[in-house]
């Protein structure tokens, strides 16, 4: 089992979890240069709010999106539009990457920035 089939085993035993409570979940996703957050609807159809790196505002901020400062930022932001969409607490999914490094600093932000999860 190579290291991309290992992620995605661990990622799908975390979302049957959450697709069984029907919980509001954060998604990360990250690649070797930008780093992704969306927060998804409870039945799983819907987006309710996003960031990336990717977004012109975060490219003028962040030239690298590749790093723990981009996380931080995306982190930040992802809170900030969570709450001007009345959510409060998420369940965290990081999709089967291990909880370090840049997905740690994300979540540890969106956490200061005021979600519960």
């Amino acid at each position: 089992m190579n290291k991309k089939e290992s992620r995605l085993r661990r990622s799908r035993k975390t979302r049957a979890k959450l697709a069984e409570l029907k919980a509001v979940r954060l998604t990360v996703f990250r690649s070797n240069c930008h780093i992704y957050a969306q927060i998804i609807s409870g039945c799983g159809s819907k987006v309710l709010a996003s960031a990336s790196t990717l977004e012109k505002e975060m490219r003028v901020r962040v030239p690298n999106g590749g790093n723990k400062t981009a996380a931080l930022e995306v982190g930040k932001l992802i809170a900030e539009r969570a709450k001007a969409a009345g959510i409060e607490t998420v369940s965290f999914d990081r999709s089967g990457f291990l909880y370090h490094g840049r997905v740690k600093t994300l979540a540890e932000a969106a956490r200061e920035g005021g979600l519960k999860f």
